[in-house]
């Protein structure tokens, strides 16, 4: 079923999530059911787990502890309906030998070209439930799960430590490309709190460049240069970003010196629905980098997170102003 079929469809008392990852199903499905492949990613950022038991199999129960970063214990007892390999997961979530399950998830996994498509329905009694476990996800950062999958299985194909972020906009997919592209948009949405934007040029096309400035009340001014290699309207941009001076001069981030120089980044489009796009977003370093320059990249992952979001927060309410002036 196309997700964008699937997404319309999509019930008031449940919460569809779509994933693709660039990799063939099977080692999806064991980097899903591997206790020891799954405790390098499951959970939201920050988040380590402990499986002390799993019995994959319908009937069967997987029973770990999910460690917070504040060191809170979260204890889970997750119980299997459905086990269909490399095609489907039916199980409760949430739920432990002291509490009911929150909701029944319904995972399918379907082969697309050498990837994989990734289908999660999560099913609540009632439409106020499933929409106070969305308030929860968002402010746990439940939806990173996903994205540490992505990047666990690209790790497990090329070796290469990759930073990614999806996000489900309630806009045209027309609309999140154009903001993506126009530099008046661009600044407009894309730096985090307590930063603005500027652009000293810009040149929004595959062949273009440009170069801005990000600067705020006590914080040192970032310079950042862009080569576009990609603009493939509306589904697909990339390119790569690098630190710069006052003049366009190579530099290094000023708060980070041993972040990477040169980000690659691809960022790719897809309609769910005539008024939804989900965006993915994907980083690695580019070029050669030190061993201390992949540590502070893959450390800094979880304040990339918490960036990225703000300025998909800032993008959302942004297109939801320009769409209720339309309407007015």
């Amino acid at each position: 079923m196309p997700p964008e079929q699937k997404a319309t469809d999509e019930k008031a008392n449940e919460i569809y999530i779509n994933r693709v990852y660039d990799a063939p199903v099977a080692l999806v499905w064991d980097a899903w059911t591997d206790p020891e492949q799954v405790a390098q990613w499951w959970g939201p950022r920050g988040f380590t787990i402990t499986t002390h038991s799993k019995d994959l199999r319908p009937g069967g129960h997987w029973s770990y502890t999910m460690h917070g970063p504040d060191g809170t214990d979260y204890e889970n007892r997750t119980l299997y309906y459905e086990v269909v390999e490399h095609e489907k997961l039916v199980y409760d979530h949430g739920g432990n030998d002291d509490r009911p399950p929150l909701f029944r998830v319904t995972v399918l996994f379907f082969k697309e070209q050498g990837q994989t498509r990734m289908e999660m329905t999560f099913a609540l009694e009632t439409a106020e439930a499933a929409a106070e476990i969305k308030k929860m996800i968002k402010q746990a950062n439940g939806n990173s799960t996903w994205d540490r999958l992505a990047e666990y299985v690209e790790k497990q194909q090329s070796g290469d430590e990759v930073f990614v972020i999806n996000r489900t906009v309630e806009a045209p997919i027309d609309a999140v490309f154009a903001a993506w592209t126009d530099p008046q948009q661009l600044a407009a949405w894309l730096p985090p709190a307590g930063f603005q934007m500027e652009f000293a040029e810009a040149d929004i096309r595959a062949g273009g460049s440009a170069r801005n400035k990000m600067f705020g009340d006590q914080r040192p001014t970032i310079y950042a240069c862009f080569e576009y290699l990609e603009v493939e309207p509306p589904t697909r941009i990339a390119y790569t970003q690098s630190f710069c001076d006052e003049q366009g001069s190579p530099g290094r981030h000023p708060m980070s010196p041993e972040f990477p120089a040169t980000l690659l980044t691809s960022i790719s489009l897809a309609a769910e629905t005539p008024n939804r796009t989900r965006v993915t977003v994907a980083s690695t370093p580019q070029g050669a980098r030190t061993a201390a320059e992949l540590q502070a990249f893959t450390s800094e992952r979880t304040g990339m997170t918490m960036g990225w979001t703000g300025s998909f927060d800032n993008l959302e309410q942004r297109l939801a102003g320009e769409s209720t002036a339309a309407v007015g």
